[in-house]
């Protein structure tokens, strides 16, 4: 029993010199800079900017409308029959409610459009980043922003690296997909 406290001990006593002699090696990435500087996330960042312009336009066109009706009311108030003034105000009724419900869903659409743009983007970028963790020895690598960092070299940020890589990366995918 002491041979095994002894032991236990000296295993004890070893193990902060084995963590020493290993170095925790952390790094970096502006997560945000790999979306807007790489060619993947820039041609997602056009895809989305399309859907986008195209709700907007198609919600110009609607406030458009609505305007027109609301012109014709106020113009023709008094010449128009009760009856006809009463269709005309539900109508503007109706149209304002569309115009609501549309811009609720455009703004649910483009949300949803960007998540899924971003998991697939973030699905390719990953294997990137293990990569290049793996390559630099490194233990940990925080999202810059994001992770409650306050401060960070320079030296320790791998985001031009990750940028390099994932756009190399990138045109080799896309061929394989094509291949499919």
């Amino acid at each position: 029993m002491k041979k095994f406290l002894i032991s236990v001990a000296v295993a004890a006593l070893a193990l902060p010199a084995f963590a020493q002699n290993t170095p925790a090696r952390v790094a970096v990435i502006d997560v945000q800079k790999v979306l807007t500087q790489s060619t993947a996330g820039k041609a997602a960042y056009e895809k989305l900017k399309k859907v986008q312009d195209e709700r907007v336009e198609k919600a110009k066109q609607m406030d458009e409308d609505m305007r027109k009706l609301d012109t014709e009311i106020t113009t023709k108030r008094i010449s128009l029959s009760e009856d006809k003034l009463t269709d005309l105000q539900k109508q503007l009724a109706d149209k304002r409610i569309a115009i609501q419900r549309y811009a609720q869903d455009a703004d649910r659409e483009i949300g949803e459009a960007r998540d899924r743009e971003l998991q697939a983007l973030e699905a390719r970028i990953k294997p990137i980043i293990d990569g290049i963790g793996k390559e630099m020895g490194l233990a940990a690598i925080f999202n810059k922003f994001e992770s409650g960092l306050v401060y960070a070299s320079d030296a320790i940020d791998i985001t031009d690296t990750v940028i390099k890589r994932f756009n190399e990366a990138a045109p080799a995918a896309a061929a394989a997909a094509t291949k499919k």
